[in-house]
Order: C-alpha cells, then sequence, then structure tokens
C-alpha cells in the first residue's frame, strides 16, 4: 500500500514561518504532480500549491510570495515553506500527490492524514 506521512504542522505567531514536509513510502514505480491543500474550519478544501516532476510550480493567489513548494524526487517528498504566515492560513494542511504503483494500468491520487497549521495573531 502507498502512504504519504506528513509533518511539520504546529501552532505559530503571525509572521512566523512552518515548513511542511510530505513522504510517500511503499510500493511506488513514479511519483507524478504532487500538492498542498489546505482546509480550514467550516470551509471547503483548497488547492494551496502544486508541483510537477519537473519542478514547475502554482500557487493559490493568497499565497502567492508567501510561501514556496519543492521536492526532491530521489525521496519521494514535497515539502512547502511557509513564510509571513497570516491567521488566515490557518487550516489543516493534506498533502496530495499522483503515484504509478508497479504493474497498475494509470496514475492514481493519494492523501495524506493532515497536518495542523495554527497561526495566532
Amino acid at each position: 500500500q502507498v502512504q504519504l506521512v506528513e509533518s511539520g504542522g504546529g501552532l505559530v505567531q503571525a509572521g512566523g514561518s512552518l515548513k511542511l514536509s510530505c513522504a510517500a513510502s511503499g510500493s511506488i514505480l513514479s511519483v507524478n504532480d504532487m500538492g498542498w491543500y489546505r482546509q480550514a474550519p467550516g470551509k471547503q478544501r483548497e488547492l494551496v500549491a502544486s508541483i510537477a516532476r519537473g519542478g514547475g510550480a502554482k500557487y493559490a493567489d493568497s499565497v502567492l510570495g508567501r510561501f514556496t513548494i519543492s521536492r526532491d524526487n530521489a525521496k519521494n517528498t514535497v515539502y512547502l515553506q511557509m513564510n509571513s504566515l497570516k491567521p488566515e492560513d490557518t487550516a489543516i494542511y493534506y498533502c496530495n500527490a499522483q503515484i504509478r504503483r508497479p504493474l497498475a494500468p494509470r496514475l492514481h491520487d493519494y492523501w495524506g492524514q493532515g497536518t495542523e497549521v495554527t497561526v495566532s495573531l
């Protein structure tokens, strides 16, 4: 089974920084697109940032210039460096990855368990 394990969340004051990480493990042939989503209480899940295998990245307008997504393909790991955090960034952050398993005919989406980020005033 494929597993995505997230870490790095926590409580931080506004203006502070956190770095999230998400490592994929298990029976994996390749990892294609990876991304970070977040869901605040009472709100729908939204895409924060995504990154292709070659490094091309996209960001939500709300985090552009503050967050940086990166990946280490050798480690099947994606990171989200979050700077200048705002209370509006408070949410559970979920890692997502498109993964091809050995013998599988196509890619499949996998999700991490979520890591909480709380930004106080």
